[in-house]
């Protein structure tokens, strides 16, 4: 709970500000990765809610030092839902099983990632002597990189072992009981891309094929081009009313705008 509690604290710092209030941050993208991360069904307006309710001012030293009352409301709002979240899975879990799993979990993530910051590690050890074109030292600019790249590696190794706990199980039978009594997963108001609402928002359901195939249709007819005046046949006389030179009379369509490929219509271009 630790690690998790930490990154949600990164997060939230992350789409929020100390100075502005709670309407002003960015509330979608905290809601939209705490539902990704975390198997929970947080909605926008109770993230919002918590926040404005919060009047208590975190620890000086602490972890949550340097957060505003409503970042620091906002952060134990999330990190409580985590928290019963956590307890409801490890109920329904081998508690010796679930060890090994959550060891694994975490041993994965500093493996996969840490091979990732050598290859990076890397790169920069062999670009970093560009630097000297700047008039930079390389040396001190590889160290402040490389402290750089590694404060990114802790923030990704937390994130990846808050994501994949949660989708780890030491049985099929824990992971659905497990399943089926979490909250419900909030569902946005979405629109497709022809401009309808989708099924989902609409009816509560799954969008179905027939029905993306009816409104593809729809929307096809839609767009299709409406005749305003009269069908020209090709040997018709043109409407713009280009007359031919040598016998005096109106040239056909086929001989005037439609030799031209242009529309049957008025064109100053349809010349004797």
């Amino acid at each position: 709970m630790d690690v998790m509690e930490e990154v949600v604290v990164q997060k939230v710092s992350q789409f929020s500000s100390t100075d502005n209030s709670p309407e002003d941050w960015n509330v979608r993208g905290i809601a939209d990765w705490v539902n990704l991360t975390f198997p929970l069904g947080v909605p926008e307006a109770e993230i919002i809610k918590a926040a404005n309710a919060g009047t208590e001012e975190p620890v000086p030293g602490s972890l949550f030092d340097g957060l505003s009352a409503a970042q620091f409301a906002a952060v134990s709002f999330i990190s409580e839902a985590v928290r019963k979240a956590y307890e409801l899975k490890c109920s329904f879990e081998n508690p010796d099983a679930l060890k090994a799993i959550e060891r694994y979990t975490i041993l994965s993530a500093i493996d996969k990632l840490w091979q990732e910051h050598l290859y990076g590690m890397d790169s920069l050890r062999n670009s970093i002597g560009l630097r000297a074109y700047g008039q930079r030292d390389p040396l001190i600019e590889y160290k402040a990189e490389a402290f750089k790249i590694f404060e990114e590696l802790m923030v990704n190794v937390k994130t990846e072992i808050c994501h994949n706990i949660f989708r780890s199980a030491s049985s099929l039978m824990a992971f659905d009981q497990f399943l089926r009594n979490m909250p419900q997963r909030t569902v946005h108001q979405e629109t497709t891309a022809f401009g309808g609402q989708t099924a989902t928002a609409s009816s509560g359901g799954a969008a179905k094929p027939s029905d993306m195939v009816s409104e593809a249709s729809e929307a096809i007819s839609r767009a299709k081009p409406v005749r305003t005046g009269p069908k020209v046949g090709r040997n018709d006389p043109c409407p713009c009313g280009a007359i031919d030179s040598a016998t005096g009379r109106p040239k056909k369509y086929n001989n005037a705008a439609g030799r031209m490929g242009e529309p049957p219509i008025s064109l100053p271009r349809c010349m004797n």
